[in-house]
């Protein structure tokens, strides 16, 4: 069997319940090959958006499976109740198969590998390489009930942006053609003149905007309005030197969607409308830390000096962070320790086209390593290795006093085998 579907399977267990009365159980690498699709349908009994769309979700799976294509997919529900008797209950108004609830681990598991904030969520993959078509299953049921479009390969920025946009020029405003920005990195700037963070982040974006720009650097913004009045959006977009989409212009919450904003100001870079790829998700942290733009266009590395940049990273992503005296000579062993196992880290998530399964960082003086360690309850002891998991309310912290490459290795391919014990975090 390929990486990629062994790394699936390690994924989901090696067998999936059926409904009683049916075969006792599936086995896992029988659903996954070329041409197969999976849902992963996370919900619950105790939650009422779940109950209502579970029966529109069966509607849509029974017709599908009578199929061609429907016969390479299959679902998979992951339950988040608080208990057994309530899986069962609501997993008897389900066709498909299920991780079996007593599968907490797994369960929580996957959770954090896609990254589920709320439920119900229906995933869709690739069950040949594991990757993720879309996040959006649930709107995708809904808008394509007999799942004409299945598997919902969301389409390219650049399609999705097709269509004009608009720039003010001292008192009016002109229509420019999406075209014009092929081949450039973009930021999407998800803002509104009502949200006062989002008025205080403006004009500091917009001298960062002007810099970059200045340094002959390819880049545009397309600001994407949150505001509830046309005129609030006029007000607001004046004070603006780049790009927007028309006021409640649809596109916003396609875009919205896709990336998943759940608050304002949100700056994503991106390397190109033609390809789409996020370069990052924290370009208002980046600019923040980076107002002159010497690093534009922020660019992910392997192994990064902690700062207010990576601060949304910490709060979604499992993170290992060396906590140094913050001198030149402390930051340097830092990064010896830490490089190599971060590049190679680095590279299978690349070559997986994934995320990566954690984050390194190396802490210095930046306010950001003081609250960190106050939150963490860490003492002043440096240098110091973590494994930070804010996600799951964990700490891992190694004994070590050294911490040499092998020293870290070793801690980190301990907590992958799952052999740590970890302490629970007090924020």
């Amino acid at each position: 069997m390929s990486d990629p579907l062994s790394d699936l399977l390690k994924r989901l267990g090696d067998n999936l319940q059926r409904k009683v009365g049916e075969k006792e159980s599936v086995e896992t690498k029988s659903l996954l090959g070329e041409g197969r699709y999976l849902g992963l349908y996370f919900s619950a009994h105790w939650c009422p958006p779940c109950v209502a769309f579970t029966p529109k979700l069966a509607e849509f799976y029974k017709d599908f499976k009578i199929t061609e294509m429907g016969k390479n997919f299959e679902i998979i529900f992951v339950s988040s109740d608080k208990d057994q008797a309530s899986f069962d209950e609501y997993y008897a108004t389900m066709p498909w198969l299920a991780l079996p609830y007593p599968d907490r681990d797994t369960k929580a598991k996957l959770s954090k590998k896609f990254k589920v904030q709320g439920i119900p969520t229906f995933v869709i993959l690739d069950a040949c390489t594991g990757k993720v078509i879309t996040k959006d299953g649930r709107l995708r049921v809904s808008e394509d009930p007999v799942g004409a479009f299945f598997p919902w390969h969301p389409p390219p920025l650049s399609e999705i942006l097709q269509g004009k946009l608009l720039r003010r020029n001292e008192d009016t405003t002109e229509e420019v053609d999406i075209s014009t920005l092929a081949g450039k990195p973009v930021g999407l700037y998800f803002s509104a003149h009502w949200c006062p963070p989002c008025r205080k982040f403006t004009p500091v974006l917009a001298k960062a905007y002007q810099k970059i720009k200045e340094d002959n650097k390819d880049f545009e913004i397309i600001f994407a309005s949150s505001d509830r009045l046309e005129d609030s959006f006029n007000d607001y977009f004046k004070t603006m030197p780049w790009l927007a989409l028309p006021y409640e212009d649809p596109r916003k919450t396609t875009l919205s969607q896709m990336y998943g904003i759940t608050g304002i100001p949100t700056l994503i870079i991106v390397e190109n409308l033609q390809t789409g790829k996020i370069i990052t998700k924290e370009g208002r942290e980046a600019v923040g830390s980076d107002p002159e733009g010497k690093e534009f266009p922020w660019m992910s590395k392997p192994l990064n000096l902690l700062d207010q940049q990576h601060a949304g990273t910490l709060n979604r992503e499992t993170s290992v962070i060396l906590f140094t005296d913050g001198s030149d000579k402390g930051l340097e062993d830092a990064q010896q320790a830490l490089q190599q196992i971060a590049d190679e880290s680095y590279a299978k998530a690349t070559e997986k086209g994934d995320d990566p399964e954690m984050y390194f960082f190396y802490a210095g003086e930046d306010d950001l390593v003081d609250s960190l360690r106050d939150f963490a309850n860490l003492d002043d002891r440096e240098p110091q290795l973590v494994v930070l998991d804010i996600p799951d309310q964990k700490i891992y912290v190694c004994p070590e006093e050294e911490i040499t490459q092998e020293v870290a290795k070793a801690f980190i391919d301990q907590y992958l085998a799952g052999s740590l014990q970890a302490a629970p975090l007090r924020g």
